[in-house]
């Protein structure tokens, strides 16, 4: 396993962009890959206290800068170009809900989302196209990206802050009532049509 370990080590190390315990087990070989993962753990904790750490993001190991080290890159970080208020909207709305159309975030900004939005956050790298909706049109549908995951520190989309930690930063602002109301419609809906259901059988 000491191999193993070293051997994973090495990979990553070397590797062009974050990897898969199957894709290294691969790499090495076909071993086996709960040793591949256990050999990841190992090596992991052997970076706990070291000023780069080897982390998960959507499934994918690389190595990081420790966070409490983070203040050295600050010039690094205040070179990445700020999102738009509408394009922080729209990127939160496919986290929560993705698979997401166009025509679904309208709905839920309550606003024309303007396709050059969309076109900043693929360029970044955090949405990508999923596929199309099976319904009439067959829309394209949105999704996050591991390296949404990676820039934001998440190791999987259930590590996303709560809807009310959310809310208190003010970043669901401009769409909660927007939300609610469309929630409220299809409830209003729903209700509807059981009153002329019930309505019909009288």
């Amino acid at each position: 396993m000491d191999e193993l370990a070293r051997a994973v080590e090495a990979a990553l190390f070397a590797a062009e962009e974050p990897m898969t315990a199957e894709a290294l087990a691969a790499f090495l070989g076909d071993a086996p890959v709960g040793d591949v993962r256990e050999a990841l753990r190992s090596v992991a904790g052997d970076y706990e206290k070291r000023g780069i750490h080897l982390v998960e993001r959507g499934k994918r190991w690389h190595f990081e800068t420790a966070p409490d080290l983070a203040h050295l890159l600050r010039r690094e970080k205040e070179q990445v170009r700020r999102l738009s208020r509408a394009a922080t909207e729209v990127l939160a709305i496919i986290a929560y809900h993705e698979p997401v159309s166009r025509a679904e975030i309208e709905s839920i900004r309550g606003v024309q989302t303007s396709g050059g939005t969309l076109d900043v956050l693929m360029e970044a790298g955090w949405v990508k196209i999923a596929g199309r909706r099976e319904v009439p049109g067959r829309p394209t549908i949105y999704a996050t990206t591991p390296e949404f995951l990676e820039h934001f520190g998440l190791s999987s989309r259930r590590d996303l802050p709560g809807i009310a930690e959310l809310r208190a930063t003010g970043l669901l602002d401009p769409i909660d009532e927007a939300y609610d109301e469309l929630v409220g419609a299809d409830e209003g809906e729903a209700e509807a049509t059981v009153e002329s259901d019930s309505g019909d059988h009288a």
